[in-house]
């Protein structure tokens, strides 16, 4: 009877600590101690919310998708090279007897920079404790779309200093090209020359590319097209006929489509490009024209430096930003890149002029599409086609995707008043062909009230 007496008191001791995923529990009492040090969370709560982050970050990562990931082992450095073999020509013929010349064959190598990016919110011990729902599951799910959708933002912006670029030809209510722009800005929606992503246009691109000699992926080039573009694509007969009679299995996270052997990946990612306001107002007017100055010169580091006042205050964020300079009778004066703004003085100033510019011209956001003299703006739209490998990302080893969760008990201060909840990740991106992906520039029905993302 003594051992078995014994026997219980053991048992009742181990209830005195519980391994559980909040800390340490006495089964009796019910108060937890939280975990510290290396113990800040169970493996499979670490498990759990890694998880989370993964299958919740992967709608997002919809460039990703269709560039070739490459791993990097651990300890080799933050800058990353990409290298690849130079193309070869077609043989000539053979004269007998002839040793024919060689053919120089090599390398060439691009660079990147891996860089880390991460997120954290803070979660108060009181929400944690009377809210309905799991906060820190809440917070871990927002999180993690934030993590896919940063990730995938990177990879986009490296991808628009592609240099192959179409704009969409301006048509008329019939469909008939009556013009062709040669600049971004000279994009518009307005009647009788809208400028939009027809099938023509997807035709020309999926050409340019095959000429390009782009290879496929499984078979078909793919681009990423945003919804409002994709609303102006999808209204047209030639997609809707395409599509009355074709069952096309889907390959990538959000496809809808497939035409003129280009396969289509929606994503509200694909780039929003419109001009931001030029100062406290979204269009500056004249108060003269450019001048040239010489004070200034070596604070700015340009041989030749041109002054403009403005009527309104200029906002010294402007320094890189593209502007129009526009006539009281709407032609086009100049496009310029802003070097140097002087609010104070309410000047502007750029490396070149033009003769022209004078009192009363209007300088309008030159980034986006056509805009008029009321300040009324027209968002542009990306629309990238990509052929086989035409990027590369990079997958540290030891760097990629994690979610870093530190319970009250370990950061919440002398009164473990707060947990974290974060994620950072590494990653380096390069475009490893440029001549395998065109960009198509467009209009949409939306031109009037998307913003720039």
């Amino acid at each position: 009877m003594e051992m078995n007496v014994h026997a219980l008191q053991m048992f009742a001791d181990a209830g005195s600590v519980v391994n559980g995923t909040a800390g340490y529990t006495n089964a009796y009492t019910g108060s937890t101690v939280p975990f510290s040090g290396k113990d800040t969370m169970s493996p499979t709560m670490k498990t759990y919310y890694d998880t989370e982050l993964l299958e919740n970050a992967r709608p997002e990562l919809l460039y990703a998708q269709l560039g070739r990931m490459e791993p990097m082992p651990a300890g080799r450095g933050k800058t990353v090279e990409w290298r690849k073999w130079n193309t070869l020509p077609n043989a000539g013929a053979l004269q007998e007897g002839v040793i024919p010349s060689g053919e120089k064959f090599g390398q060439s190598a691009m660079t990147s920079t891996i860089g880390q990016f991460g997120m954290y919110v803070t979660v108060s011990d009181e929400l944690e404790l009377h809210a309905v729902d799991d906060v820190i599951l809440g917070a871990a799910e927002e999180l993690a779309a934030s993590a896919g959708q940063t990730q995938d933002t990177l990879v986009r912006d490296e991808l628009m200093t592609g240099t192959n670029v179409l704009y969409a030809a301006s048509r008329d209510e019939e469909g008939n090209v009556v013009a062709v722009p040669q600049a971004r800005w000279e994009l518009t929606y307005e009647e009788g020359k809208k400028c939009l992503l027809t099938p023509d246009m997807v035709n020309q691109a999926a050409t340019w590319l095959k000429k390009l000699k782009a290879p496929r992926i499984d078979g078909k080039y793919v681009a990423v097209i945003h919804p409002s573009v994709a609303y102006d694509l999808r209204s047209s007969n030639e997609w809707i006929d395409y599509h009355q009679y074709a069952g096309t299995a889907e390959l990538f996270s959000g496809e809808i489509g497939e035409l003129h052997g280009v396969r289509f990946v929606e994503s509200t990612q694909a780039p929003v490009l419109v001009g931001a306001d030029l100062g406290e107002k979204r269009n500056l007017t004249a108060a003269s024209g450019w001048s040239a100055v010489s004070g200034e010169t070596a604070q700015f580091g340009i041989a030749d430096l041109y002054c403009m006042t403005v009527q309104e205050t200029p906002d010294e964020a402007l320094v890189g930003r593209e502007i129009l300079i526009c006539g009281a009778d709407g032609a086009l004066r100049g496009h310029y890149v802003i070097t140097g703004a002087d609010p104070a003085g309410k000047r502007i100033f750029a490396g070149t002029r033009d003769d022209v510019s004078a009192a009363g011209d209007l300088l309008i956001p030159g980034e986006g599409g056509s805009e008029s003299a009321d300040g009324g703006q027209t968002a542009v739209y990306a629309t990238m086609f990509f052929g086989k490998d035409a990027f590369g990302l990079i997958d540290p080893d030891g760097a990629g995707m994690e979610m870093i969760i530190h319970p009250k008990g370990e950061v919440g201060g002398p009164l473990d008043q707060f947990s974290t909840v974060g994620y950072k990740f590494s990653q380096a991106a390069k475009i490893l062909y440029n001549d395998r992906l065109v960009r198509v520039e467009s209009c949409s029905a939306y031109s009037g009230t998307d913003t720039a993302n």
